[in-house]
């Protein structure tokens, strides 16, 4: 059961909210799943609740700009038919009451809910009732779960939920963000985190105050031999998209695909991952006007510190054909290292778009742009764009722009590194010779910090506005992702 939320209304407009249930048997089997179930109801993060008498409940959060509030109907997970909705309880005055779970334990409803807004003030509270439909009652101890006012590492804690194990210990699982209490930096956005709980018996839960190192219940043993399709989410990347492979299933793009724009192993250079350039770029528009795809395809950043590579074969022939690697977060934030065609002699004042679309191509030079969007106020301003012309050692023998681009293919490797926890690094190279490998510039993980889905690194492909040209290719191979370590404290 989720929300699908439609930003381009204000929250204050109930259409904003759709919410809907799918359903399987088998949810190892992602063919399994059902169509989207619609039901009515004004408001969101809403969750099921399955009653003694088989009654089930949905429970969610009325938008608390219009009216703060927890709301909770019977509704029918088949049909999306729901009953008479109820307000059950309007939490302990914080902001934006909302994320509610609802358990029966020892003859109790329990309500828990986030309260406080999802930064820094971020708590979790509970309430209990007798009956379903409340009254309900605070616990005199709340907050149960927060670190706000504190010094930890993992701040934003809240939105929680419970549950048990094997075992039959308590635990909560909340979202938080490695940031300290700063909160300027954290790119990975809101994280899951896991905490043990006490819950006697007749009483409240007691949880333990997140932290990067906790003494806890014994963990069960790390069980790989599970059903189900894609790796573990700490596994490393090491693809060369063989033959008749497809892209992982963890792989992601930004928006709808347009699938002709990628191809795995074309006849034209078999193990690599051929991509189309778009019109847009990564900035583009965002999904209210977009009418055209932007060429895109990534990973989840999942550590403090990694290492992730590509080696990119790119032949442009025109201004501002571009192709290369990005940290992404999402369009208005993303630092990008792209191998593009550029006036020659271009400095990092005349780098733009408008300033080379009418250069002719003798005039153009292959170029390393290290480009930050951004818009926040904190990144300084030497971040924001770094030039890098193409040594002539890296370049094919009698290179010229205009040449076939089947013989003038610049083939680089590209890799980003996370080297601290306030900078990525970004690096090219002539492939095939690590040892050469140069730092081009660095970015500023504070420009990716916003929100809260956490960031991407990938590659693109684009002709930054370009129109009526032939379509223009990149090719990815050697793809590499390494965990280089976690910081938890």
């Amino acid at each position: 059961m989720t929300t699908l939320v439609f930003d381009d209304q204000p929250q204050t407009n109930l259409s904003r909210w759709k919410n809907l249930v799918l359903h399987c048997t088998d949810p190892y089997n992602s063919s399994a799943w059902s169509d989207p179930v619609y039901f009515d109801f004004a408001g969101y993060d809403t969750s099921p609740f399955w009653d003694s008498d088989g009654t089930v409940y949905v429970t969610g959060s009325h938008p608390w700009e219009l009216q703060p509030g927890i709301n909770q109907a019977p509704i029918n997970l088949t049909t999306g038919e729901v009953g008479s909705i109820v307000n059950v309880w309007n939490g302990t005055g914080g902001l934006a009451p909302e994320g509610p779970h609802v358990y029966y334990k020892d003859g109790w409803y329990y309500l828990m809910i986030a309260e406080g807004g999802t930064g820094l003030n971020h708590e979790e509270d509970i309430a209990r009732s007798r009956n379903i439909n409340g009254p309900y009652e605070s616990n005199p101890v709340n907050p149960v779960l927060t670190n706000a006012n504190t010094s930890a590492y993992f701040q934003t804690v809240g939105h929680a939920d419970l549950f048990q194990d094997a075992a039959g210990n308590w635990w909560g699982c909340a979202l938080s963000t490695r940031s300290g209490p700063k909160y300027l930096v954290y790119p990975m956005g809101r994280e899951t985190v896991l905490t043990p709980v006490s819950w006697p018996s007749g009483e409240f839960p007691i949880f333990t105050n997140v932290s990067g190192e906790e003494s806890s219940w014994p963990l069960p043993p790390s069980d790989l031999d599970l059903p189900g399709a894609g790796p573990f989410i700490n596994a490393p990347d090491n693809y060369t998209f063989p033959p008749g492979s497809t892209l992982p299933l963890h792989f992601l793009h930004w928006r709808l695909p347009v699938s002709e724009n990628y191809a795995i192993s074309p006849s034209e250079r078999p193990n690599s991952l051929r991509l189309t350039a778009s019109q847009l770029n990564l900035t583009g528009y965002d999904g209210n006007f977009a009418r055209t795809g932007q060429t895109f395809v990534g990973r989840r950043q999942t550590d403090s510190f990694f290492t992730y590579g590509v080696t990119l074969s790119f032949a442009p022939t025109a201004a501002e054909q571009e192709a290369g690697v990005s940290v992404f977060l999402v369009q208005s934030h993303h630092i990008d290292l792209g191998l593009v065609l550029l006036p020659s002699n271009s400095t990092n004042a005349s780098s733009s778009p408008s300033s080379s679309s009418s250069s002719s191509a003798t005039d153009l030079s292959p170029y390393l742009r290290l480009r930050t969007t951004t818009t926040l106020a904190n990144i300084s301003a030497a971040s924001e764009l770094q030039l890098f012309p193409i040594p002539t050692a890296w370049l094919p023998a009698n290179y010229t722009p205009t040449a076939e681009a089947s013989q003038q293919q610049l083939t680089l490797r590209m890799e980003v590194e996370a080297c601290n926890l306030t900078h990525y690094a970004f690096r090219a190279g002539s492939a095939g010779a690590a040892h050469a490998m140069q730092t081009v510039g660095y970015g500023e993980a504070a420009a990716l910090s916003y929100g809260f889905t956490g960031t991407l690194v990938g590659v693109y492909a684009t002709t930054n506005g370009g129109e009526g040209e032939d379509d223009v290719n990149a090719y990815v191979s050697d793809w590499t992702y390494s965990s280089m370590g976690q910081v938890r404290d």
